[in-house]
C-alpha cells in the first residue's frame, strides 16, 4: 500500500463522523467504522504489546493525521468533530489518504518529540500508541508504564487500588470483599447522587491482558441480582462486543464496563498515582501562514 495500515481508516473516520452528525466520541466512531467495514470481533480485541486494542489505536492514528491535515478538529474533551474543511469532503480515495499521510509525515521531521514515532518503518509506527491529542507528548510512555504497574500488582492489591479509584471518583462506603465463591464479586460501594438518591453498586476487578467475554458479564450479573442497583467491571484488558451489548441489555440491572484505556484515563483525570507536569511542543501549522 506504500504506507501504514491505519491510512485505510482516514476516509471511514470522516464518513463515521458525518453519520454521527459531525461529531462523536471515539467509541462511537470506532463502532460505526467496525460496522461499515465488518471488522471481526477477533480484530477488534487484538492487542498491541502495550495492551491497547490494535484497531482502536489504528483509528486513533488516523484521527491524529486528519487533525494535522485540518480535516478534524482537535479536542481535549474526548469528542472528535469534523472541521469546516472536513465537512466538505465526501470521501477520500486510498491514494488521497496516502498523499495526506506523506505530507503530514514530512512535516514531522521538524518536530523533535515525535521524530522517534514517525521516522521509523510504517509497521513500527503502528505498534506505538497514538497521541490523545495533536499536542505530542510522552503520553504513550507514561500510559505504558502505568499499565505495566497495574499488571504487576497481585490480585488483592489490584482490588484495593480499584477501591481507592472508586473512592476518588465519589463512591462512599467502598468495601473490598474478595470472598471466593461469591460469583466474582470483589467489593461494594454506595454512590450518593444527591441527598435523595443513592445507588448500591457491586464491582468486579479483572487484571487481564485479553478481552472479558459475554459469559463473564452474565455470571457477574447473576451474582449481583437482587443485591445491588448497578454493577461495575474494571479491567486492564478489553470487552468483547457481545459483552458490551450484554452489559446494557434491557430488563436487567445495568453493568458499567471500564476497559483498560478508560482505566488509564481515570488515573490521569484524577491524577492518582501520577505526578503531573506541563510540557510544550511546537505547532508547525500555526506558523505556516507566517512563512511567506
Amino acid at each position: 500500500m506504500g504506507g501504514p495500515k491505519f491510512v485505510q481508516f482516514f476516509s471511514p473516520t470522516i464518513e463515521a463522523l458525518k453519520e454521527l452528525g459531525g461529531s462523536g466520541r471515539p467509541s462511537e466512531v470506532r463502532s460505526v467504522i467496525a460496522k461499515h467495514l465488518n471488522i471481526s470481533e477477533r480484530d477488534r480485541t487484538d492487542l498491541l504489546e502495550g495492551g491497547a486494542p490494535r484497531f482502536d489505536n489504528q483509528v486513533a492514528w488516523a484521527r491524529f493525521y486528519l487533525v494535522k491535515a485540518g480535516l478534524v478538529d482537535s479536542s481535549k474533551r474526548g469528542v472528535w468533530s469534523l472541521s469546516d474543511k472536513g465537512r466538505e469532503i465526501t470521501s477520500l480515495s486510498l491514494d488521497e489518504a496516502l498523499t495526506i499521510f506523506r505530507q503530514i509525515h514530512a512535516e514531522f521531521q521538524g518536530e523533535r518529540d515525535i521524530q522517534e514515532k514517525v521516522s521509523q518503518e510504517d509497521e513500527t509506527i503502528e505498534e506505538t500508541i497514538a497521541p490523545k491529542d495533536t499536542a505530542v507528548s510522552d503520553d504513550f510512555s507514561y500510559r505504558k508504564k502505568l499499565l505495566e504497574v497495574l499488571m504487576s500488582l497481585p490480585p488483592s492489591g489490584f482490588e484495593r487500588l480499584c477501591q481507592r479509584l472508586l473512592r476518588e471518583s465519589g463512591f462512599e462506603q467502598v468495601i473490598v470483599t474478595g470472598r471466593s465463591g461469591d460469583g466474582g464479586i470483589d467489593g461494594q460501594g454506595i454512590l450518593q447522587v444527591n441527598p435523595f438518591v443513592s445507588f448500591k453498586v457491586l464491582f468486579q476487578c479483572k487484571r487481564y491482558s485479553g478481552a472479558v467475554s459475554v459469559s463473564q458479564v452474565r455470571d457477574f450479573r447473576g451474582a449481583m441480582m437482587g443485591r445491588a442497583d448497578k454493577g461495575i467491571i474494571l479491567t486492564t484488558g478489553t470487552f468483547t462486543s457481545d459483552a458490551q451489548k450484554e452489559a446494557v441489555r434491557d430488563g436487567v440491572p445495568p453493568i458499567e464496563l471500564v476497559h483498560g484505556e478508560k482505566l488509564l484515563d481515570m488515573f490521569g483525570s484524577l491524577e492518582l498515582g501520577l505526578i503531573p507536569r506541563t510540557i510544550y511542543d511546537i505547532d508547525l501549522h500555526f506558523f505556516k501562514e507566517f512563512q511567506s
